[in-house]
């Protein structure tokens, strides 16, 4: 009679893309015995990448236990269990070889697949946190361990040099594409072979994707000034101007007639603008504090110029490195970046195929622009977002992007 086995697997990015790692474990299904874990720091690469790595190390785990046995595979993502499922194609690139690696390490009909909620994977969750927390100090470093390792105690320690997959470079890129996957894919996974559309404009062939209408809040005092206001500052409110500007929207948003939820920051001047939204079109507002716009410390209420003259050195440095702070604290653009990537993660798994406006601050809306594009945190300086202004990102299952509008403000005009 053949074995069974249960692999766990897990993978994390601390930023997406950002330090990442997997961890994976094997268990004997009959006894419920741990039989190997795994895990690796992978450097700078995807959390879907990061996923997939700790897919292929549970696989071959279990493959070189017993190449004959029956597997079930648990994880928390839905994007690798439904696409190794074959219910979702695989469309982006750096995921394509992944997915036909795994498919590859045993028959397919040796292989089963089931969603788990985080709760249920914690072992692979705490085995990948370890290896990015390695990372973290330093430290390029892998670990694997069988049950002839282990002590009573449970895992050895970490070991460096023992990658399941060192001989895969890290990716650090993302490329949103639609084409067909290739053959030996789709002979993998049972990937339906309908034509696909070869444009990236076509429309989505796994359901509607969560939509994010990105609002900028309207004109406060310090708005025309050009001054630093962010979450740490006086949270000024809406000018008259302002004011107007969070009316004109509200009426362009009634007329597009799409909006179904509206999320807003807390600070006054979001909370203003959504309430005239809101007071328009019917609904109701939820304060999501990681909207909240960027603080930027003791440069709260002056203008550039103030800050080049008063802290020159601490500017220079905050605009070379996304991980500088602020003079005085404050919060620095990765630190920004790591909120906003949890805020959409959160958000998108709770409005799924639903239209959401996020009324929130000039930061926030470009680093959502910025990670949907796969840009470097310097494209930050770049774009230009108006007081009021709509943007919009949508977001499919299979982990990828498309950014729809940026800064439109043809509302305001008379």
């Amino acid at each position: 009679m053949a074995r069974e086995f249960i692999v766990e697997a897990d993978g994390g990015s601390r930023g997406n893309p950002g330090p990442a790692g997997y961890g994976a474990v094997v268990v004997d299904a009959a006894t419920g015995e741990t039989l190997t874990e795994a895990a690796e720091y992978l450097g700078v690469v995807t959390n879907n990448v990061a996923e997939y790595r700790g897919l292929l190390a549970g696989l071959r785990a279990a493959h070189t236990l017993d190449p004959s046995a029956a597997v079930h595979v648990r994880m928390d993502s839905k994007l690798v269990i439904e696409q190794m499922s074959g219910r979702w194609k695989i469309k982006h690139p750096d995921m394509k070889p992944l997915a036909m690696e795994a498919g590859r390490i045993f028959p397919p009909d040796q292989v089963t697949y089931e969603w788990i909620p985080r709760a249920e994977n914690k072992h692979a969750d705490r085995l990948a946190n370890e290896a990015m927390d390695a990372g973290k100090r330093g430290e390029r470093w892998s670990a694997s361990a069988s049950t002839a390792e282990l002590d009573a105690g449970g895992r050895t320690a970490p070991r460096k040099g023992r990658g399941e997959l060192r001989d895969q470079p890290p990716r650090t890129g993302t490329v949103t594409t639609t084409a067909a996957p290739t053959a030996d894919i789709r002979a993998a996974h049972h990937v339906a072979t309908a034509p696909q559309p070869t444009s990236g404009w076509a429309s989505p062939d796994m359901g509607a994707p969560a939509t994010f209408v990105l609002l900028r809040h309207g004109e406060t005092p310090l708005t025309p000034q050009k001054r630093f206001s962010g979450s740490g500052g006086t949270d000024p409110a809406l000018s008259d101007v302002g004011l107007e500007q969070a009316r004109r929207v509200a009426e362009a948003l009634a007329r597009r007639g799409t909006i179904e939820t509206i999320l807003a920051s807390p600070l006054t001047r979001t909370r203003q603008t959504a309430g005239a939204v809101a007071e328009r079109l019917g609904l109701d507002v939820t304060i999501e504090e990681g909207l909240k716009e960027t603080d930027f410390g003791a440069w709260e209420g002056l203008t550039f110029g103030e800050v080049r003259e008063r802290h020159p050195d601490d500017l220079n440095a905050w605009l070379a490195d996304p991980e500088a702070h602020p003079t005085g604290g404050g919060e620095s653009f990765a630190e920004t970046a790591t909120r906003i990537a949890a805020t959409r993660d959160k958000l998108v798994a709770a409005y799924a195929g639903r239209t959401v406006l996020l009324v929130t601050h000039v930061t926030p809306i470009k680093t959502f622009v910025r990670l949907a594009l796969g840009a470097p945190p310097e494209s930050l300086f770049r774009m230009e977002l108006s007081a009021a202004s709509l943007s919009a990102v949508a977001y499919y299952a299979d982990g990828n992007a498309s950014v729809r509008l940026f800064n439109d403000t043809s509302h305001l005009r008379p």
